[in-house]
Formats: structure tokens, C-alpha cells, sequence
């Protein structure tokens, strides 16, 4: 169907409230956009970070969300490859409401958008987009690690005979980080993980820290082995992992000395408290934050080519390089968004939170 010229969408009115479900339109179709009808959405940490602490959004009323999959409902002229009625997915844009996903349609520019295989749903491909980039920017980004991408003539070798640590391999972004890991060719990539997650992390390769309430750096070196640690990744980005990526660094004494985890929303600086133990052990250990809005002119040498990557018959995803995340549907339909995002807040472990905005 085409974009109708009203439907509804998650709407938050101001700072901190609730979403309402009004009415709203989409406007005409820029240059090399196309309309998509929003078939499930994914919530992640950002979207209730970002009302509740009102960060990433310019004006309200705002619409968030921006990690979703449908059917192409319209084409501007100048896109090719795309066809009316063609399943995608993709990674909305913040800040730009016509570009978010908690709505029933949305416009895209075209080389952000995947189409999606066959052999997956369109709730599992919604949860893709947006936590895999992340993984992308902090191990390809020159932001991040700076790797060559497995795309590229060396990448798939980049890991060859070394070890990373992914802390939050149970995240949404530690299970991408963990895959894209074994494409970039690590021997040993390793992750903490609960009793009920082991077996399916083991299934992606991944070396598992013996279960405890707090892992200890230690535990992560006796795991790593003899393999040189090449990085640790912190999936989860909170004070408490952020000194055990610094302790795990410390302790397995790297080449790089280098952690890179994800940018926490609401603070855009280590805490002091991490920057002191990053320096209370020499060499110092140098951190990154990096911030992962595939949108953006900076990483679009990194979102078009993963866009190409991932996308239909012959991509990623098609040939079981990498599986998506397992899924907790919230029904409900767009009036249920207050659920969802009350759900992730809470903290969900292996599974992703995915609704569709035409449930009713």
C-alpha cells in the first residue's frame, strides 16, 4: 500500500512522559528516499535514555525508535533497486521523526535500507540494523578499533592467532559483536554469560568466563590462554563493566592497551573514577566511546557497505553468517510501546524486544 496521507505513531509530548498515539503524516519523498510501511520495531536502551534523559532530541513533540523492518510502500524517482512490496530493514534516524520506527510508516534514504532474506522474519530482521552497526563503529570505525573490515582483502584476517574480549555477550550488541568477531577471524573470542545462554554463545564460537555474579579479570585471563589479547569491547557501557574492561586489559597486559565501548547517552565522558584506574597501572589504558548513527556523513563508509553486506539472498544473514537476535514480541500494537520500553529498562538477557506498530 502507498503511504496514506495520515496514521498513527508513538508520539512523546515532552521530557520524561509518556508516548501517545495520535495521528500524524510523513510529507513528500526527498531524493533518493523510499516510503516504508513499518512492520516491527526494535526497543533498545537509547530509546528510553533519550526521553528520559532528554538527550539526541532537538524539539518536541518527538517520535523515537530507529531499528525496524517492513514493505516498501513508495519510491522516489530517482531509487533503484527497490520495488514496491520488497521486504527491508534497517536503522531509523534520531532526531529525524520522518526517519524513526515507533510509527506505521516511515521514509529512508535507500542505501541505508537492506532487503531482507527469506529465510528470516520480519521481527527478526528488525532487531538488526541499529545493534550491529554498533559492533561495526567500535571494531571498523575510526572512532573505534579501526580494524579492516571482514569486507575488505586482509579483513577476514584481522583476528588471526589473537583473542578478544566482549563484555555483555548476552546484549543485543554483544551478540552482533561476538559474530562479526568470528568474521574478522579471531581464534578466541571470549564473553561472560549465564548457564542459559552458554551453549547458544558457544554456538557463535565464543569462549565462555566461568559463571559468576562478578566475573574477575582474572577469570577473562585464564580464558584468553596464550593467545594476546588484540581488544576488549564493553557492550554494555556501564560504570561497573567499564573497570572490568580497564582490569581485563591490566591483567592480560595487550599489545594496544585499548578498550572501546559504547557511548552511554546520558554521559559523555568516562567517569572519573575509570579514568583513574585506566591510569593507575602502566602503560595507561587508553578508552573509546564511540556512537554508532549510521546516518551520519562520518560512518556512512561503514553503514552503506553493511547495508549491502546484510541485505537479501546473498548477504550475512542468508547464508547463516550471522543470526539475529531472539525475540520477545510485545503485543499490542503501538499502544503497547510503554510496555516494551518498561521491559528493556528492566533488562532482558539474550532476547530482544520487538513490537509491531499495526498489532492492534
Amino acid at each position: 500500500m502507498p503511504v496514506p496521507q495520515s496514521f498513527k505513531a508513538a508520539v512523546v509530548h515532552q521530557p520524561k512522559v509518556q508516548n501517545v498515539v495520535p495521528e500524524r503524516s510523513l510529507g513528500h519523498l526527498e531524493s533518493g528516499e523510499v516510503g516504508i510501511k513499518i512492520t516491527a520495531t526494535a526497543v533498545n536502551p537509547v530509546d528510553w535514555k533519550m526521553r528520559d534523559y532528554d538527550a539526541f532530541i532537538s524539539e518536541y513533540p518527538a517520535i523515537l525508535g530507529s531499528d525496524a523492518a517492513g514493505v516498501i510502500a513508495s519510491i522516489e524517482l530517482d531509487v533503484s533497486g527497490f520495488a514496491v512490496g520488497d521486504r527491508v530493514f534497517f536503522q531509523g534516524i534520531i532526531g529525524k521523526y520522518g526517519s524513526s520506527t515507533f510509527q506505521q510508516f516511515c521514509k529512508m534514504p535507500a542505501v541505508l535500507v537492506s532487503k531482507t532474506p527469506s529465510n528470516i522474519s520480519d521481527e527478526q530482521a528488525a532487531c538488526i540494523s541499529l545493534t550491529t552497526m554498533a559492533a561495526v563503529t567500535a571494531f571498523y570505525g575510526n572512532d573505534g578499533y579501526g580494524l579492516a573490515p571482514p569486507r575488505d582483502k586482509e579483513g577476514e584476517k584481522a583476528g588471526k592467532g589473537k583473542a578478544i574480549v566482549v563484555i555483555g555477550g548476552a546484549s543485543s550488541v554483544g551478540q552482533y559483536a561476538i559474530q562479526l568477531a568470528r568474521l574478522s577471524g579471531f581464534e578466541r573470542i571470549i564473553t561472560n554469560a549465564s548457564p542459559t545462554n552458554q551453549e547458544f554463545f558457544k554456538g557463535f564460537g565464543a569462549h565462555i568466563v566461568p559463571d559468576r555474579t562478578r566475573p574477575s579479570p582474572e577469570d577473562f585471563k585464564a580464558v584468553i590462554g596464550e593467545f594476546p589479547l588484540e581488544l576488549v569491547f564493553d557492550a554494555i557501557s556501564a560504570k561497573a563493566t567499564k573497570a572490568l574492561a580497564v582490569q581485563i586489559v591490566q591483567a592480560a597486559k595487550t599489545a594496544t592497551n585499548q578498550v572501546v565501548t559504547l557511548h552511554a547517552v546520558h554521559s559523555e565522558v568516562i567517569d572519573p573514577d575509570t579514568a583513574a584506574l585506566s591510569r593507575s597501572k602502566e602503560p595507561d589504558v587508553g578508552m573509546k566511546q564511540v556512537l554508532s548513527i549510521g546516518s551520519t556523513p562520518a560512518l556512512r563508509h561503514l553503514s552503506e557497505p553493511m547495508a549491502k553486506n546484510l541485505r537479501g539472498e546473498n548477504g550475512y544473514i542468508a547464508k547463516g553468517l550471522l543470526t539475529p537476535n531472539r525475540l520477545h514480541v510485545v503485543s499490542g500494537g503501538l499502544v503497547a510501546v510503554e510496555e516494551a520500553l518498561a521491559l528493556n529498562k528492566k533488562g532482558v538477557s539474550g532476547v530482544k524486544v520487538i513490537f509491531r506498530p499495526f498489532d492492534v
